[in-house]
């Protein structure tokens, strides 16, 4: 760490310590971590098996739908469709989940703040 970086660190203020230390800002992270940790691996694993297929399965992936259309079309078209649908399930599981707890910690953090403005300060 820099010099600078650490001067930086050493100025924030502790309010940032004391609710990080809190056990809802564990659960909070955890919450977060039960939606994205699993989303992004079935995402990636998802695109994965596209790109091995349009590698190595250059025959099932050409074969036609319909018309013009083949499969690697269907495929990367359902690869913007999964991102929307995990986007809108983050929103629902957010909204749900994990929403209320950080609205808690940023009402506990703002009352802090205030806190010390009425006590003059530090």
């Amino acid at each position: 760490m820099t010099q600078e970086a650490h001067d930086q660190a050493a100025r924030h203020d502790p309010v940032y310590d004391e609710l990080s230390a809190r056990p809802e800002f564990a659960e909070l992270r955890s919450r977060y971590r039960k939606f994205i940790i699993p989303a992004s691996a079935a995402f990636l694993l998802w695109y994965a098996l596209y790109v091995l297929m349009s590698m190595f399965a250059h025959d099932f992936m050409s074969a036609k739908v319909v018309g013009n259309i083949n499969v690697a079309l269907v495929f990367g078209l359902l690869q913007f469709a999964t991102t929307f649908l995990i986007a809108w399930l983050y929103s629902r599981y957010s909204n749900a989940n994990l929403d209320p707890l950080a609205r808690q910690l940023t009402e506990d953090y703002h009352r802090t703040l205030d806190g010390r403005a009425d006590n003059g300060g530090r």
